[in-house]
């Protein structure tokens, strides 16, 4: 059994507000030991670690269940991600698992886990993906201090990522507290809905627009829309490229591009599986084809779906500030299942200053008598 990295409560509770008010963290290492004795209501012999093969039979809390799929493939893939880091300097793009567990009568007791991943190659963004605690911490005092080590265990091992993105249902409180606690600051509101395939009669392609599938030579169309259509702050800090795109995807998408500009107006692609069932998706609609929002966003929605699983639904989130998606979907008979607050934290690094080599001051040295002289800037005149 793997060593668990000793985490103490009152060290998560005193380094947790590292992060500023705006949203910026603190750079310095977290410090991993701690001789003060643990918080009360919180057993002394519990810790944070990877995920390790022999934990997935003991995470058979209800709380986890729906994410056994995913954590499989963490597993799976936990070696070709360390290789293809080592070997390369592409972010794997597997997802990282935490788990916290405590030690009880000899046997190891798992109380939460976080799974974040990154959003693009470069690791410069990455997301807090899931954050779920055992039902068994419902009222325990201690059920926040663990939701908080595991988020800050996550967040120090990361040590390439500039901002992170996380989520949090509007009616959380205690889980908005949670991250706001590691910097995260509220970006915006969606409502997500839930539309469920009933066979429909497939929508006609708009007459001056073509449909085509999302791949690789179609890639930057949906870049360029999702770069006209996202937020500016929001579009800085994920810091996507085409190639970010398609792999998150796994070119499982559909777009209408107007063929005279050579742009796509419209376009959906798949994000992943939701745990509650179906698939998470983005419609992104460019500011200038509003009126696209409906029988030709529909169509987008249907040939996905048939792509994916047609009998499974898709899942989209809607900004609350946008009245005219919202109509379209009720209308569509979709299913509204509350609202998020997507939630942002940007790191801040201080520029270290560069090291000038002797050799190069020598230098400077030597040529300075041969830079041009630098006149006096005259001084306006005064009235005596």
């Amino acid at each position: 059994m793997p060593a668990a990295i000793s985490r103490n409560i009152s060290a998560a509770r005193s380094t947790s507000g590292h992060a500023t008010s705006s949203g910026e963290g603190s750079s310095q290492p977290a410090d991993h030991a701690a001789a003060t004795p643990p918080s009360a209501g919180i057993p002394a012999d519990w810790g944070v670690q990877p995920l390790q093969p022999w934990h997935l039979p003991l995470l058979d809390d209800p709380a986890f269940l729906p994410l056994q799929p995913l954590l499989q493939r963490a597993v799976l893939l936990a070696l070709p991600a360390r290789l293809i880091h080592a070997l390369t300097p592409r972010q794997p793009l597997a997802p990282q698992v935490l788990v916290a567990t405590r030690m009880l009568f000899g046997a190891s007791l798992p109380l939460g886990l976080v799974v974040v991943r990154p959003l693009n190659r470069t690791g410069s963004c990455w997301q807090v993906q899931h954050l779920r605690l055992a039902r068994g911490l419902e009222g325990d005092p201690g059920r926040r201090c663990v939701a908080v080590a595991l988020l800050r265990e996550a967040i120090q091992r990361t040590t390439g990522a500039t901002s992170w993105i996380a989520s949090a249902a509007s009616l959380d409180t205690d889980r908005q507290a949670q991250l706001r606690e590691q910097g995260f600051q509220p970006l915006r509101t969606d409502r997500i809905w839930r539309w469920q395939p009933q066979g429909q009669a497939p929508q006609p392609i708009p007459s001056e627009l073509q449909l085509r599938r999302l791949q690789r030579r179609s890639g930057p169309l949906l870049w360029h829309l999702e770069q006209a259509a996202c937020p500016a702050q929001l579009r800085q800090l994920l810091d996507r490229r085409p190639e970010d795109l398609l792999d998150q995807s796994q070119n499982r998408g559909w777009m209408l591009v107007d063929p005279c500009r050579d742009q796509a107006v419209a376009g959906v692609r798949w994000l992943g599986d939701h745990p509650g069932g179906g698939h998470d998706v983005e419609l992104s609609v460019h500011p200038g084809w509003v009126e696209l929002v409906g029988p030709a966003t529909e169509l987008l929605l249907q040939r996905l779906a048939a792509e994916l699983t047609p009998t499974e639904p898709l899942w989209l989130a809607c900004d609350v500030t946008q009245p005219s998606p919202h109509q379209w979907l009720e209308h569509l008979g979709a299913e509204a299942c509350g609202e998020r607050i997507l939630m942002a934290r940007s790191v801040w690094r201080r520029q270290e200053r560069a090291v000038v080599h002797p050799a190069m001051k020598r230098l400077t040295a030597l040529l300075e008598p041969l830079q041009p002289r630098r006149r006096p800037v005259p001084s306006p005149l005064r009235d005596h």
